[in-house]
């Protein structure tokens, strides 16, 4: 009998992966503590500065006026910080992945501060990219002075996914977003890599529980009674969607040059903000903001909402998308990009009554975040969690095939620039 060939050098041991746990776990809470810190900080400055302010002036904080002025100043805080601060605030978002190179410690109160003012002012991006960047840049640090053994790599992939998963409020959101990358890293059982990145990102989910954070879901009735002509009508709605954000994708990279052709980060993203300023002023508080909030609004006014109406608010938040994203700005697009595909699909069903409310809010937000994100099983997990009926998953599974074909001929949403300077070298 032959002997049992050894393990490949990539296979962690069992105590190896039992070591890593611990840390993992702390990740795991710390980015999730890090991420509850700035949403609850933004958004008590978004109340004063929306509500407070207007209230104890005698006026409405949802006038065109207040709303241009807000956006306006918000786009020279962070052009001021992006040009000032050590780090200029971080990556471009525009032209880096969720997951961007560690960045120096001394770069995290910029990034901190770029995304604190642009959550807070009405800003049409998440906290994806920045929150990740500082989560990340604090475990590298923090893991090399007292846990020197663990590779900088698998750190930094530990706390995008403990970020992640706190993001989510589950741990499958960041498994499935890992899975296509880890698997082709070198030999071994994909689930041995997944182990610790998923332990963090339990970890950050269940610290977001305990912290009291509701689930990333909307109240929809029931999905009861699927029939084939779903596939069909489901499937037009997706593949509108992932029309919609392909065009968006599409003058995503020219209007990134046409802001940076000013050179001056203060110029570019103040102007930005003005920009934003004018098309909230047209589409209202609705197009403001990353859109977790005004997608359940959207829902709880459907009996109030024309097909003019939502196209309307479509439209607008879909530039409010691309320029946020383009002029300086630092932050996430899927978060706009779920908003959108949640109005599409409320749009979908008042054209096409027969189809349910639930499945045609699923296939809008997955076929935005299919192409907006690139990756299937992340628009697939996020599709389900929004309308949280897993009712609709085998449908989604279905519907996803045609949208997969369209979007995977459409350009990344992402600009490809000459190799920048290190955001904190100076």
């Amino acid at each position: 009998m032959s002997e049992t060939p050894p393990a490949p050098p990539s296979t962690p041991s069992s105590r190896r992966l039992l070591l890593g746990a611990l840390p993992a776990l702390v990740i795991g809470a710390v980015s999730a503590f890090a991420l509850w810190l700035l949403e609850h900080a933004s958004s008590a400055a978004e109340a004063w500065m929306w509500s407070v302010v207007p209230a104890s002036l005698g006026f409405d904080g949802d006038s065109w006026w207040w709303i241009l002025l807000v956006l306006t100043i918000t786009g020279a805080l962070v052009g001021l910080v992006v040009w000032l601060a050590p780090g200029h605030g971080g990556f471009d978002s525009a032209t880096v992945e969720l997951m961007a190179p560690v960045l120096p410690l001394k770069a995290l109160p910029g990034v901190a501060l770029v995304i604190f003012f642009a959550l807070a002012g009405g800003v049409s991006l998440g906290p994806e990219s920045p929150i990740i960047a500082i989560n990340t840049a604090l475990a590298v640090a923090l893991l090399a002075r007292f846990v020197p053994g663990l590779p900088q790599q698998l750190v930094a992939t530990m706390a995008a996914s403990a970020t992640i998963g706190a993001m989510f409020g589950t741990p499958v959101a960041a498994a499935l977003l890992l899975t296509g990358l880890l698997a082709a890293q070198g030999q071994g059982s994909l689930w041995d890599k997944l182990f610790l990145p998923v332990a963090a990102a339990g970890a950050g989910a269940a610290t977001m529980i305990f912290l009291g954070v509701a689930p990333l879901s909307l109240h929809l009735p029931q999905y009861d009674n699927p029939s084939p002509l779903d596939l069909v009508t489901g499937s037009l709605v997706a593949l509108f969607a992932a029309g919609v954000a392909i065009i968006a994708v599409l003058i995503f990279p020219a209007t990134h040059r046409l802001f940076h052709r000013l050179r001056h980060p203060l110029i570019y993203v103040t102007l930005g903000g003005l920009t934003l300023g004018v098309l909230g002023a047209i589409g209202g508080p609705i197009t403001l903001f990353k859109g977790v909030t005004e997608m359940g609004e959207l829902v709880e006014s459907i009996d109030s909402l024309t097909v003019v109406a939502l196209l309307v608010i479509i439209g607008i938040k879909v530039l409010a998308l691309v320029v946020s994203a383009s002029s300086g700005f630092r932050g996430g697009r899927i978060f706009p990009a779920v908003f959108l595909g949640v109005a599409i699909g409320i749009l979908g069903h008042l054209v096409i009554p027969i189809l349910p409310l639930a499945l045609a809010v699923a296939c809008g937000v997955l076929g935005m975040v299919l192409v907006v994100g690139r990756d299937g099983w992340l628009a697939l997990f996020i599709a389900t969690a929004v309308t949280g009926q897993i009712e609709t998953l085998p449908m989604l599974c279905i519907v996803v095939l045609p949208v997969w074909l369209v979007a995977r001929k459409a350009p990344e949403m992402i600009v490809h620039v000459p190799a920048e300077t290190e955001p904190a070298t100076r």
